[in-house]
C-alpha cells in the first residue's frame, strides 16, 4: 500500500488516476472492446452513470439509429441502461449479447414471424447465418425462396403480393388490379392457357394474341377486337357506327356492306369522310363546289337536291327569288355566277360606273328603280337646311363620289371674312342658319374675361376680317393710358379685364428691383420719367444717383456696398478696413473720423 501511494505521488495526477482506475477495474473487457480498455473514459464518465449509455450509442451507430427512429428490436423494447443486458468486464471471451432463442419475441423486430414461419423444424440459424449480425438477416422472400421461384424472377422480388407464409404454393392474386381484369368468359380460363410456362410478366394483352384463329376478317380490321366484340360472347357485335365513329350511317349508307368502303386495313388506311371521295364520278359540278356534297344532296337519293340559297353569301331576296337558277348559273359550275349586282345589271346603271359596283347601297331587290340611299351613313350626313336641299344642287352630275364635302366648296360666295378665318366654316356656323354664328372665344389666343364678355364683336373687330384684330391691351386702351406711355404697354401687368381702374402691382415680387428704404416713398414717375414700350430701367444706383456721387466715380458704381437705401448719407460700418489714403481728403460729413 505504501509503494502504491508513493507511485501515485510521484506520477502526474492524471496518470495516477488512470493507474488507480486500472487497479480497481473489475475485470477484462471483451475482445471487441479491448482497444478501448486503456482509457476508462472511452466508456465511463466520472460521477455520471447515465453517460455510459450515450457513449455506447456513439459507437454502436446502427443501434442508435434504431432507438431514434423507434425501429428494430432496440427501438421497440422498453428503454433501459445498456449494461442491464450487456455486462462487460467478464473476460475477453465472455458473451455480452446473451440470447434465449426460445423466449425471444420476434414481433419486436422489423420482421415479425407469421403462420408458416413458426414451423417447429425451423431454428434461428435457418435464417441467421453464423458470424453475421442478427439484424443483417435478409428480409426479402426471394432471399430464401429463390429456388422456389417458378417465375424465374420475371415478376420481381415482391413475392408477398401473391404468396403467403402459410403455404408457399397457394396464391392469392387479384387479376382486377392489373391492366387486364378478367371479365366474362375469361374468368374460368386456367392461368396456364394465357401464361405459358408460368411467365406472367410479358403476357400479351391484345385479343388477337389469343383469338387470331377466330378472326374472320383476316386482320383487315386490325387487332382491336374489343371495338366490336366482348368477353361475354365472341360472336356478339357491339359496334355502333353512329355513336362509335364520327361518321353516322344514314339513308342508303346503312345498307352498304363494311367492305364496300373499308377496302384496306381498318386502322392503317383511314377513310376520307368527304362525299366526294366516293362520289367523284357523280359530281356534275366538276369539283367547283368543293367536297361538301351534303350541302345539297342527301344519303337518301343522290339526285335529289335540297339547296338553301339563304346559307350562301348570296341569299335570294325580292325578285331574285323568282329567277330561275339557269338565269344566273349558266353551267353546272355554279361558282362561276357573279355576286356583284353590276354583273347582271350593268345595262341598268345610269351612273355609268361612277358610284362603283355596290348597287345594293341604294337599290333593293324588290324594285331596281327605288332608292334607299341614307345620306347619314356617308361621311357627310345631312343636317339642318341641308336636308331640304335638292341632290342636284350639290351633285352637279351623276358622279356622286367626287362631290366635295367641305363647307367652303359650296359657301365660298357667302364668306364675308374673305378667307381670313380659314375654310373651316363649321367652327362658327351651323347647318340650321348660315347667318348665325356660334363662336367660342375661349378656344382662341384671346379668351374673353371680365368686361370683355359684354363687348360687341365690332367693338374690337372693325371688319369681318377678324384675324386683323390686335390682342394686346394697348391697341384698344391707349386712350385710357394716364401714364402717358411712361410705364410701357404691358397694361395687364397692373390692370385686369374686370375693372380697368382697379390695379394691383407689387414691385417687390414682379420685378428684380425690390423697393426698400427711401425708395418706397417715391412716386412711380420719379424713376419712370420717359415714354417707353417696356417699363424697364437700369438697376444700378448710379443710374439715378450719379449727381449725388461726391466720389466722382472713384469708388465704382456699386453704391450699395457703402450706402443704405434709407438714407444716402449713412455709411455702412465696415469702412475701417479701407486704406487710410482713400479717406485722407474725405469730408467730415461722411463720418470718416467716427467710422474709424
Amino acid at each position: 500500500m505504501v509503494l502504491l501511494t508513493l507511485a501515485i505521488g510521484q506520477a502526474p495526477e492524471r496518470a495516477a488516476a488512470q493507474s488507480l482506475e486500472g487497479v480497481l477495474m473489475p475485470g477484462k473487457v471483451i475482445a471487441g472492446h479491448a482497444k478501448l480498455e486503456s482509457e476508462c473514459t472511452n466508456c465511463h464518465v466520472r460521477f455520471e452513470r447515465t453517460a455510459q449509455d450515450r457513449l455506447c450509442l456513439d459507437c454502436h451507430k446502427d443501434v442508435a439509429a434504431d432507438v431514434k427512429r423507434k425501429e428494430g428490436y432496440h427501438g421497440r423494447i422498453k428503454l433501459e441502461p445498456c449494461r442491464t443486458c450487456h455486462t462487460d468486464h467478464k473476460g475477453r471471451d465472455f458473451n455480452i449479447v446473451p440470447l434465449d432463442e426460445n423466449k425471444f419475441d420476434h414481433n419486436l423486430t422489423d420482421f415479425p414471424l407469421r403462420t408458416g414461419q413458426l414451423n417447429p423444424k425451423m431454428t434461428c440459424r435457418s435464417c441467421h447465418a453464423p458470424k453475421t449480425k442478427f439484424r443483417d438477416a435478409p428480409a426479402l422472400c426471394v432471399s430464401c425462396h429463390k429456388k422456389d421461384d417458378v417465375h424465374k424472377g420475371t415478376l420481381g422480388a415482391a413475392c408477398a403480393d401473391c404468396h403467403s407464409e402459410k403455404n408457399w404454393k397457394e396464391a392469392r392474386f387479384d387479376h382486377d388490379k392489373t391492366r387486364f381484369p378478367l371479365v366474362g368468359k375469361h374468368i374460368p380460363v386456367p392461368c396456364k392457357d394465357c401464361h405459358r410456362n408460368n411467365v406472367f410478366k410479358n403476357t400479351p394483352l391484345a385479343c388477337n394474341a389469343c383469338h387470331k384463329k377466330d378472326d374472320k376478317h383476316k386482320g383487315q380490321f386490325g387487332e382491336k377486337c374489343e371495338s366490336c366484340h366482348t368477353a361475354k360472347a365472341w360472336p356478339d357485335i357491339t359496334f355502333n357506327h353512329d355513336t362509335d365513329t364520327k361518321y353516322p350511317l344514314r339513308g342508303k349508307h346503312k345498307q352498304t356492306k363494311c367492305e364496300s368502303c373499308h377496302t384496306g386495313h381498318l386502322y392503317q388506311d383511314k377513310l376520307q369522310t368527304a362525299c366526294n371521295a366516293c362520289h367523284k364520278k357523280d359530281d356534275v359540278h366538276k369539283g367547283s363546289l368543293g367536297p361538301q356534297c351534303d350541302n345539297c344532296h342527301t344519303e337518301r337519293n343522290w339526285k335529289e337536291a335540297r339547296f338553301d340559297h339563304s346559307k350562301t353569301r348570296f341569299p335570294l331576296l325580292g325578285k331574285h327569288a323568282d329567277v330561275e337558277c339557269k338565269a344566273c348559273h349558266k353551267s353546272g359550275v355554279f361558282k362561276e355566277a357573279p355576286m356583284a349586282c353590276i354583273g347582271c345589271h350593268k345595262k341598268d346603271d345610269k351612273h355609268k360606273g361612277t358610284l362603283g359596283e355596290l348597287c345594293g347601297d341604294c337599290h333593293t331587290e324588290r324594285n331596281w328603280k327605288e332608292s334607299k340611299f341614307n345620306h347619314d351613313k356617308t361621311r357627310f350626313p345631312l343636317l339642318g337646311k341641308h336636308r331640304a336641299t335638292k341632290c342636284e344642287d350639290c351633285h352637279k352630275d351623276q358622279n356622286f363620289k367626287q362631290t366635295p364635302n367641305d363647307c367652303y366648296s359650296c359657301h365660298k360666295k357667302d364668306d364675308k371674312h374673305e378667307g381670313q378665318l380659314s375654310q373651316k366654316c363649321e367652327r362658327c356656323h351651323g347647318e340650321q342658319d348660315w347667318k348665325k354664328a356660334n363662336f367660342n372665344h375661349a378656344y382662341t389666343d384671346f379668351p374673353l374675361l371680365g368686361k370683355h364678355l359684354v363687348v360687341e364683336c365690332k367693338g374690337c373687330h372693325a371688319s369681318q376680317r377678324y384675324k386683323d384684330a390686335k390682342t394686346d391691351c394697348f391697341a384698344c386702351h391707349e386712350k385710357d393710358d394716364i401714364h402717358k406711355h411712361r410705364l410701357g404697354q404691358q397694361c395687364e401687368g397692373c390692370h385686369n379685364a374686370r375693372n380697368w381702374k382697379a390695379w394691383d402691382f407689387n414691385h417687390d415680387t414682379k420685378t428684380r428691383f425690390k423697393l426698400d428704404g427711401a425708395h418706397k416713398k417715391l412716386n412711380c414717375y420719379a424713376c419712370h420719367m420717359r415714354p417707353t414700350d417696356k417699363a424697364t430701367l437700369p438697376m444700378a444706383c448710379v443710374s439715378c444717383h450719379a449727381a449725388d456721387d461726391i466720389h466722382e466715380g472713384g469708388f465704382g458704381k456699386q453704391c450699395e456696398k457703402c450706402h443704405y437705401t434709407s438714407s444716402f448719407k449713412e455709411i455702412k460700418p465696415r469702412l475701417g478696413a479701407l486704406p487710410a489714403t482713400l479717406w485722407a481728403g474725405a469730408p467730415r460729413s461722411l463720418g470718416v473720423s467716427e467710422a474709424r
